[in-house]
């Protein structure tokens, strides 16, 4: 089998995660997170409408990882994501992370928000 080394470039990959923590681009970050090629920081988690809504025109979809399991995103959430013309994913946060590393080394314009697993 031969394996193929992923090149993120200049982008800021998801290296790993686990109980309240992001590992991204080798930085670790408490909480709930925003990622995207260029950078990561804090987010407010659901409530915070104001930081995802900021990415409209530079991302075409926002991966929302929703902690251990999939879980329905508000309604007022995905509706003001959808107005400001970003595609919305929900899943569960590992799956968020794969899916977002996958698209990345492809160079997608992409980002995700991540809430933290519990175990």
């Amino acid at each position: 089998m031969q394996v193929t080394e992923i090149s993120y470039g200049a982008a800021r990959p998801i290296d790993g995660y686990g109980p309240v923590f992001f590992r991204i681009d080798g930085q670790v970050l408490r909480g709930p997170v925003l990622v995207t090629a260029t950078g990561a920081g804090p987010w407010g988690g659901l409530d915070d409408h104001t930081a995802v809504l900021a990415l409209a025109g530079r991302v075409d979809v926002l991966f929302v990882g929703m902690g251990d399991a999939i879980a329905p995103l508000p309604g007022a959430l995905r509706a003001a994501l959808e107005a400001a013309g970003i595609g919305v994913e929900v899943m569960a946060t590992p799956a968020a992370c794969r899916t977002y590393n996958v698209l990345l080394s492809e160079g997608r314009r992409i980002a995700a928000a991540l809430l933290p697993v519990s175990t």
